[in-house]
């Protein structure tokens, strides 16, 4: 626009030169004319500088006004995304929160849980059958059962024989198919014979031998019942069980003793 004007301003100054020139050869009223027209082409051209600076005036104020307003949509998006990157933040705190909370209260209905399943086992424990083994023969008791008898062997243990060998009595009568029961007569006669009951305790005895031939407790069992017939006088019988110890069950500690006691009877 600067540009503009000064050729505006050469083209001016070129058209008084020219004006001046002119005077001197045409008469005064043509030379006022010619340079009143010159004039006028200067007017116009200056008008017309004028509205070109008016308009681009107008122009660049559009144009700034454009983008103060693209600016101000810009800072309101800004403003926008920032409110919403708040907002999904706090969103986040919570959900985290949130999940913390059901991840404890989860563990603490685990924990709560294992704790009513080890005291269900606990209960289970003391009515269900398990399995037991009792002089190397394994079978299922009830936990009842299992107390019972464990209860009058530490009777028997202490010396208490006598109450020892009423709780074996009453033992076999109340679990007359007991997986016990060849160590409860074993026990049971050791008992009588300890209160001196030397005939029920051969009486436990050969029904032990007898009944469960196999069992761990036999060869202890004719050493016992052995022991009961020499309290009883009667050396003869006693002789024969050591004899049917020895020869049945040759390789047991009960039998070795049981040379010895038949060796002392010579």
């Amino acid at each position: 626009m600067n540009k503009l004007f000064f050729q505006l301003v050469l083209v001016f100054m070129a058209s008084l030169a020219c004006a001046s020139s002119w005077a001197a050869f045409f008469e005064d009223d043509e030379a006022r004319r010619a340079i009143l027209e010159l004039r006028q082409r200067v007017d116009s051209l200056r008008d017309t500088f004028r509205q070109s600076q008016q308009n681009l005036s107008q122009k660049q104020d559009v144009e700034i006004l454009q983008i103060k307003r693209n600016f101000l949509e810009i800072q309101n998006s800004l403003e926008t995304l920032r409110s919403e990157a708040s907002k999904l933040r706090g969103s986040q705190e919570e959900l985290a929160k949130d999940l913390s909370d059901l991840q404890r209260t989860y563990k603490d209905f685990i924990r709560a849980q294992d704790d009513k399943i080890q005291k269900l086992e606990l209960r289970l424990q003391k009515i269900e059958p398990s399995k037991v083994s009792v002089d190397d023969v394994e079978f299922i008791a009830e936990p009842i059962e299992k107390k019972e008898f464990e209860t009058a062997l530490d009777l028997f243990r202490i010396g208490n024989f006598s109450e020892a060998n009423s709780a074996f009595f009453d033992f076999n009568k109340k679990y007359p198919s007991s997986g016990y029961k060849p160590s409860v007569m074993y026990w049971a006669g050791n008992s009588s014979y300890a209160v001196k009951d030397y005939k029920e305790a051969m009486n436990q005895f050969r029904n032990l031998i007898q009944n469960h031939p196999t069992h761990a407790r036999v060869p202890e069992s004719f050493l016992s019942l052995a022991n009961c017939q020499l309290d009883l006088k009667d050396v003869r019988s006693a002789r024969k069980t050591l004899d049917d110890l020895i020869r049945n069950y040759p390789n047991t500690e009960a039998a070795n003793a049981g040379k010895e006691r038949l060796s002392s009877l010579k």
